[in-house]
């Protein structure tokens, strides 16, 4: 085990059984409560990670429409933890999900957004597909958008979804897959 596995919480496989057992007369977390739950061990993975980094941020936790959302803020340096394209967002929002997992035993759907990028490319996404909606009603031409993740191809399709008279699907294989938006006949 390296030195950053024990700043990151690796503890070696121990567990801690008395935290394990359940109390009698209590069946476990209800879903908020482990949505919150959930935050808090994110939060704390991510605040490791940014002590480990020595990088400034503030980490806000919340809970929206049965989903963890953990935020980062505040910091000169969060734009790397974004990367190109949002990439590393991708990948630190994959491991602390793991991590989250690691200590709960449940999948985690946590959304971790730094520095806005997420919510500012939700608009810029929205506007996109309501845009090329507008588009495919007004030539009758079906458009066919360039490839994006599963959070960006959410977003696309939730806004086409708000104009009448036009549908969308997905195609393709990750990381190929693409939101292609139709007139309805």
């Amino acid at each position: 085990m390296t030195a950053a596995d024990t700043d990151l919480g690796a503890e070696g496989g121990q567990v801690d059984n008395d935290a394990a057992e359940e109390k009698p007369g209590r069946s476990g977390p209800t879903g908020e409560e482990l949505l919150v739950q959930e935050g808090d061990i994110a939060g704390d993975y991510l605040e490791r990670l940014l002590d480990l980094l020595d990088f400034d941020g503030d980490i806000d936790l919340d809970v929206e429409a049965g989903r963890a959302i953990v935020s980062i803020d505040g910091g000169d340096d969060l734009e790397k933890l974004v990367g190109p394209r949002g990439n590393a967002l991708e990948a630190l929002q994959e491991l602390t999900r793991l991590a989250v997992q690691q200590e709960t035993g449940v999948r985690s759907r946590l959304m971790l957004d730094i520095a806005g990028w997420r919510a500012e490319r939700r608009e810029e996404l929205r506007d996109l597909g309501k845009a090329s909606a507008e588009k495919v009603l007004s030539t009758g031409e079906k458009v066919r958008l360039q490839p994006m993740t599963p959070f960006e191809r959410k977003v696309v399709h939730d806004a086409v979804a708000e104009i009448e008279g036009v549908h969308s699907e997905s195609e393709g294989e990750d990381p190929r897959r693409r939101v292609v938006i139709f007139p309805k006949p």
